[in-house]
């Protein structure tokens, strides 16, 4: 699932979860149920895929666009991605506010999605996309939005909303991209679970270097978040390098070191029966990287009970770890049932961990992209 080698290597047990994925992370986190057929289907509607029966024209001012065999989508304008070498200044494009003290050429073209290239050490070739809203805040805050299985970052750009609330908050967001014919990250290599160790964890991080670097962005203010091999590899981002994060959002995850070994997929782990203390767990962080005292990200954790992909008990097992790691009780301090909506229950723990249980939902959690911004501090 997540090293180098071709997805025709993996298990057919596992070739046929990650073709569920495909169909479920699209459909789950675009919209929470099925859409009825229409003459036209609205902006961000579905209009085409395996099996659609509905509408396949979309409303004025969008385009159809496949983000996968099973899923279309009715994306606003649908303008492919610019690609911006990182050597040459970027056009500012659409115009838009540069905030003070960073130079203008330095930013991506504003108001769409753009592909930046050369940004530093990226020992796998993970893509770098960047969208900037028309307006920056003065020392913008970043979020690191990452892809699942089979998705790409224009996938996750049009299926989630973090794009279009940067229009409202002036936050700048990266999308990276997995370079593998499976389209999922690297999780378990020595490499990626290890700080400045190579992998796709230091090539997302020298994204985030770069971005402060000439965006202006706020050190202080960088949050990852992502869907299932995405959310894997917030927790990896997390571990491995959490000097470079203030908080995290993890939607259907496995804890840090979860799938770590040889393999691509780890059965054990995303069949919930790899079980370690809490202790284990923190060791495991702590092990990425050594001797590191300061800040770690706090962190959000959300996961569907009837996960059949990554199975519920990780769930249990990311809040052991993250609060051993964060050095808080695994009691919750709180438990709220119904919160944000029927049949999920929010605990915490602390301020620094909070959980979501969604009760009878599957593999794909739909991301809550306000709640993100409130636990980052945006909103």
């Amino acid at each position: 699932m997540i090293s180098s080698s071709p997805t025709s290597l993996e298990p057919r047990e596992t070739r046929k979860k990650m073709r569920s994925l495909s169909v479920f992370a699209s459909l789950a986190i675009f919209f929470a149920a099925s859409t009825p057929a229409l003459a036209q289907s609205p902006v961000w509607g579905q209009c085409g895929g395996i099996g659609w029966t509905g509408a396949t024209t979309c409303a004025s001012g969008s385009s159809c666009v496949a983000s996968n065999a099973y899923y279309s989508q009715c994306i606003p304008g649908a303008a492919a991605p610019t690609t911006v070498p990182a050597s040459t200044p970027a056009s500012t494009g659409g115009g838009g506010s540069t905030p003070t003290g960073v130079p203008s050429g330095n930013l991506p073209p504003a108001g769409v999605l753009t592909q930046v290239t050369n940004f530093g050490t990226n020992p796998n070739n993970v893509g770098m996309f960047v969208y900037r809203p028309q307006t920056l805040a003065s020392k913008p805050p970043l979020i690191v939005a990452i892809h699942f299985c089979t998705g790409s970052a224009q996938t996750y750009y049009s299926s989630t909303q973090y794009a279009n609330l940067a229009n409202q908050h002036g936050y700048i967001v990266i999308y990276p991209d997995s370079p593998r014919s499976g389209k999922c990250f690297d999780v378990n290599t020595p490499a990626t679970l290890t700080h400045n160790g190579g992998g796709d964890s230091q090539g997302i991080a020298s994204m985030i270097k770069f971005a402060v670097a000439n965006y202006g962005v706020d050190p202080a203010r960088v949050f990852v978040t992502g869907s299932s091999s995405g959310a894997m590899m917030t927790n990896v981002m997390a571990g491995s390098y959490p000097d470079l994060i203030a908080a995290t959002s993890i939607y259907s995850g496995v804890p840090f070191g979860c799938f770590a070994g040889a393999s691509d997929w780890n059965s054990q782990c995303a069949q919930g029966q790899l079980i370690k203390t809490a202790a284990q767990w923190g060791d495991q962080v702590r092990a990425a990287y050594p001797g590191y005292t300061g800040a770690r990200p706090k962190m959000m954790i959300w996961h569907g009970t009837i996960d059949n992909t990554l199975l519920y008990p990780n769930y249990g097992e990311e809040i052991k770890e993250w609060t051993n790691v964060l050095g808080v009780s695994q009691t919750p301090t709180t438990t709220t049932q119904n919160n944000p909506s029927s049949g999920y229950t929010k605990t915490t723990y602390g301020n620094v961990v909070v959980g979501y249980s969604a009760a009878n939902v599957g593999h794909t959690v739909p991301v809550h992209e306000t709640i993100d911004l409130q636990w980052f501090g945006i909103a």
